[in-house]
């Protein structure tokens, strides 16, 4: 069996426009070793880049808001919550989905994932509030696999190392056997993406043994159950950030969900990178 160690790297918060091949340079300069693995937030990546949208801004369609108001508050706040093994807190909290935010937000989820997607309770194909402030959400990168071929090739040229980078996403893709699914799009290859809320809802009916998810990766060639191993101690040496979820966001800073601000996330701590390193292999 390979032994890994993983080291989750601190840095300040990666706004709009902030350069994050530079930060991710400065931040594994004098940790990283030839063979590591580097594992990157894509949703770091994606508010460095601006890839976001206000939704306050968008106003939202009759579906949106039969989605905010029935879907999500009766058929996940229910049955679908409960076969789900959801806890009380949630199912509470989406019992009380708000309906005129989160009909903006299903608006965003059917413009950008579509209307499959947006069935998901949150993370509609990879759209996330999470780590944002006000009522910014991120949208899940085109290409993961030229930015990860680019942060590869600059940690090989500046910092002379070679390694491994792979962009991680923290929705679940679930494993039945050798057989591995996510209602993630896009994921990495040798991983399926099928079905979106009902792929999310076997697999938690199930108890299927669950990772993050990989997108990408540069400079090795790796299976995708490897791969899913390397994000799955990534995420756990990560954490959570600022929450796990809006809701969670919110209640660390005492705040309305649209009211967390730049300052209240540049307060606390981010590792948007964590290096897994191979460390030996046991017969």
């Amino acid at each position: 069996m390979t032994k890994y160690t993983a080291l989750a790297i601190t840095t300040n918060y990666w706004r709009p426009h902030s350069g994050y091949t530079d930060k991710i340079l400065t931040a594994i300069e004098n940790k990283v070793e030839d063979g590591d693995f580097v594992v990157v937030s894509e949703k770091a990546v994606s508010t460095s880049l601006g890839s976001m949208v206000d939704e306050s801004t968008m106003e939202p369609s009759l579906t949106a808001r039969a989605l905010a108001g029935f879907w999500i508050r009766v058929v996940w706040g229910y049955p679908l919550g409960v076969l789900c093994g959801f806890g009380p807190r949630l199912l509470k909290r989406l019992r009380n989905y708000p309906l005129e935010s989160g009909s903006r937000h299903k608006q965003v989820a059917l413009q950008y994932a579509g209307f499959w997607q947006s069935l998901m309770f949150g993370s509609e194909g990879g759209i996330d509030g999470s780590n944002l402030p006000y009522s910014y959400v991120s949208l899940p990168l085109c290409n993961p696999e030229e930015l990860a071929q680019k942060i590869q090739s600059q940690i090989q040229q500046k910092l002379q190392k070679n390694v491994c980078v792979i962009i991680a996403d923290t929705d679940k893709t679930y494993k039945f056997r050798n057989f591995y699914f996510t209602p993630r799009p896009k994921p990495l290859k040798g991983i399926h993406s099928l079905g979106a809320s009902l792929t999310f809802v076997l697999g938690r009916i199930l108890k299927l043994k669950k990772s993050s998810t990989p997108l990408t990766a540069a400079g090795c060639t790796i299976s995708a159950g490897e791969a899913l191993k390397i994000t799955n101690i990534a995420d756990k040496a990560r954490g959570p950030g600022s929450g796990a979820t809006v809701w969670d966001m919110a209640a660390r800073f005492h705040v309305e969900i649209n009211l967390v601000t730049w300052e209240m996330l540049a307060a606390i701590k981010h590792k948007p990178v964590v290096i897994v390193r191979q460390t030996a292999k046991e017969s």
